[in-house]
Formats: structure tokens, sequence, C-alpha cells
């Protein structure tokens, strides 16, 4: 069922590339990461779940004597919340294994990115999923996500943290798990040995696409003294007069902010940044010519604590851009914040690459690229630490979020056990026995 999913989603992707370029303003190809993300994440659901959640037998405490297994079992109603910004492939990240895992949803889509998932959906009812077992409802979040969080076994949540710290309240009250992907400040790190213009490329659609309003984009750039300039010019140059647009094809490079409260609230960050000395190094202008939400890719420097394009996740269209002199304290910069969802490491030296990523804390981490690599890597885990969220979405873990584990022991009966205490007294000895035996050998 899900295969023929797959195949309807292939086939329908054009009209899927519309919808969700006229719901989020996002540009064609960017759009397609979207497609490309659900296809991934149904093609591994369908080829893996049975596996993955057939379960197996465990070590028991006394072999022989005992046999253990453990099977899983769907915990029963889903409730996802998923935000307009990359509707379709959140729903599926969510929306799919739970499926997979034997459970029903109930999404509570946001109204922005409602078409796009009702198209999704039509998807999977086509090829053959009951229409109850994924109910998709819409309205105001405060009443329908809370509805959700008051009645379903388990939630899924993307969106802000204080909402998300609300939310995990009420299902820790209920004793239901959650899973929540939340917000981003997320660092990108340019080390000294790195091909500046393949780093600048790399580093404005890493901050740009989807025009940053993506909770892994970077918004805060550290680049090494030794190439700061000829870095900083080449991104400059990159971001010069660039190609925005939110055409049914594939002529623009950014796309449009998607509505009026985004342009709001990315205006409110870049005018108080400037009142407290940040400068523009590029960007900065709304552009109306283009459309009523479009704003130019932008690059500050200067920017200090206090400022909140820097404390704060801005979610769209800025940058900030800052000079470092020693590894370490990029590092610390770069884990100097609440969040810790994703992190990005340039380099030229991949071994170099890594020694600097593992000292990041962040629960994703690309090298040479911005967000894609773990994005797109449906067979791993994907989440965030510190007030990034809890839980992981994607592979074994992902899919596991969906049901409980329950283990079933057999007393085989080869081996007596004992119930009296002359029977205790006899075995006590051959169990303590066996444990050092085991511990002897390394066994668990």
């Amino acid at each position: 069922m899900l295969l023929r999913a797959f195949d309807l989603i292939l086939e329908r992707r054009e009209d899927l590339l519309d919808l969700t370029q006229l719901e989020s303003g996002k540009t064609r190809g960017q759009a397609f990461e979207e497609v490309f993300q659900a296809l991934s994440v149904t093609r591994w659901n369908a080829l893996k779940a049975r596996s993955v959640l057939r379960g197996g037998v465990r070590r028991s405490g006394i072999p022989v004597a005992l046999s253990t297994r453990v099977k899983y079992k769907s915990k029963g109603v889903v409730g996802v919340v998923t935000p307009w910004n990359y509707a379709i492939s959140l729903a599926a990240m969510d929306v799919v294994p739970a499926l997979a895992a034997g459970c029903a949803v109930v999404q509570k889509a946001d109204d922005q990115g409602a078409l796009s998932v009702l198209a999704l959906r039509r998807a999977f009812i086509d090829a053959g999923v009951p229409e109850a077992l994924w109910a998709v409802v819409a309205g105001e979040p405060g009443e329908v996500g809370e509805a959700l969080t008051d009645e379903v076994d388990y939630i899924c949540f993307t969106g802000s943290t204080a909402t998300g710290r609300r939310i995990a309240e009420k299902a820790g009250r209920r004793l239901v798990g959650a899973s929540l992907e939340l917000g981003g400040k997320n660092a990108l790190i340019v080390l000294d040995d790195v091909d500046v213009e393949q780093a600048a490329a790399d580093a404005a659609h890493a901050c740009f696409s989807s025009m940053g309003q993506l909770c892994v984009s970077i918004e805060r750039i550290y680049v090494h003294r030794t190439v700061a300039e000829a870095f900083t010019a080449a991104l400059v140059a990159r971001l010069t007069d660039p190609r925005i647009g939110s055409g049914l094809d594939h002529e623009a490079d950014y796309g449009s902010l998607a509505s009026a409260a985004q342009l709001a609230r990315i205006t409110g960050h870049l005018d108080d940044a400037l009142a407290q000395g940040a400068e523009v190094l590029v960007g900065g202008r709304p552009r109306p010519d283009v459309g009523p939400w479009a704003f130019e890719p932008t690059i500050l420097a200067g920017v200090t604590p206090g400022m909140r394009v820097l404390d704060e996740e801005t979610f769209g269209a800025i940058a900030s851009l800052q000079v470092f002199d020693d590894e370490l304290e990029a590092v610390f910069a770069a884990n100097d914040s609440e969040y810790g969802l994703n992190a990005s490491v340039l380099s030229g030296s991949t071994r170099h690459a890594l020694r600097v990523a593992d000292l990041l804390e962040a629960g994703s981490v690309n090298v040479n690229e911005g967000y894609r690599g773990s994005f797109s890597s449906v067979d791993a885990p994907m989440g965030g630490v510190k007030s990034s969220g809890l839980g992981r979405r994607n592979g074994r873990e992902g899919l596991l979020r969906f049901a409980d584990p329950v283990t079933v022991s057999v007393n085989t009966r080869i081996i007596p056990l004992p119930h009296t205490g002359r029977e205790y007294r006899t075995m006590i000895p051959l169990m303590a026995l066996l444990q050092r035996v085991f511990r002897g050998i390394r066994r668990a």
C-alpha cells in the first residue's frame, strides 16, 4: 500500500510542486525538496517497517530455563501538528511511519499548508489507506491543537519552542509520549582551509533556501579571519542582485517570504539590529516589484548579544556573519544558544571538519552542506537538543515512536525454577556462579 502511494506521489509531483509553491512562496527547486523527502520517507517505511517492528528474541535472565522476545504494539491514535513552511515533507515524516506502525492519525494542518497536505493524503487514500486512518483538520491552533493533545495516545508537534513546551506539559500530565521538533538558531562554521567560492555558494543556499523559513536553515555564520575577507566578498557577490521569484518554473534562485506576518517579523529583527549598530553587507530591502512579501537575502555584520536577530530565531531572509580567530572560539559561539537543532561546518578537509563537528551541540551536523545531508537521510534520526525539541523522527528511532515494546518471556520448564526457601538455597550458589561466568566471558 505504501509503495502504491509512493508511485502516486511520483506520478503527481508536478501538481504537488504547484501547490507547495502557491502556499509557501518557495522556488520550484526548493519545493521539490519536499516532494523528494515525502518519496524517501514513504519508500523507507514501505521497505523497512516490517523488519523493524517484527521484534525478536532477546537474551533471557536464565538461559535454557527462560526464553524472552520483544514484540511491538501500535500506540493507537497519533496526533500530528504540522506548520506551513514544509507542509508536505513534515507531514510525511510523522504520518507515514505512524501508519506503518499500525496507528491511526489525526493531523492538524496549518491553514496555509492544508491544500498541500490534502493532496499528499489523497495519494495514500487512492493507494488504499482507509480515509478514517488519516484525518486532517484545520482551524485555530490554540483550539484544534489543544484538543488533539487532550485526546490522542501520542503527539507529534513541529513549531515554536514556546508552544512545544505547553504541549510537552500536557502530554506529561496525561503520561503520553511526545516528539517535538522546535526552534533553531543554527550555526555554520567556515574554517580556514575552504575554497571560498564553493563555501559562499554553500552558505548562501544553507541560509536562504525557502528564504530561511526552515527550522534547520543557517542563521549564524562564523568565518575564520584568514579567509573572512575573501569569503565575505564572494558571499556578497553571490547575493547581490539575486534572482527572486516564486513562479511555477525554475527561473528563480530564491523564493518569497510566505506571508505579511513573516515580512513583519523579518523587518522587525532587521530594524532592531540596525538601531543597535549592525551593518547590512548585502540585501536588507523588501522587493514589492517581485511580490508583496518578497525580501532580499540579507547578511548582517556587527551583530552583538541583545539584538533580536542574534538571540531569537528569525526564521527567514536574514543571517549574521561574525569573524573568529580560533576554532574553539567559533565552537563556543556556535554552542552559545538555547537551541541545538542543526549545525554545519565548511572545510577543505573532511577530517578537519569532523573534528570541529564533534564539538557542536546539535541534533544534526552537516559537513560541507547546510542541512540537506542530514535532512534527506531518512534512515537516520533527526531532531534537536536543548530547547530545540524532544525525540527523533526518521529511521528506526522515528518509527519506534509509534509502538510500545512488549516483552514476552516463557518458562520452558527445562530447568525448574525455585519456589520454596529450600529450593532457593540450592539454586542461589548456581545462579551466583552463572553470573561470575557471564562476567568472565563478558556476556551481557
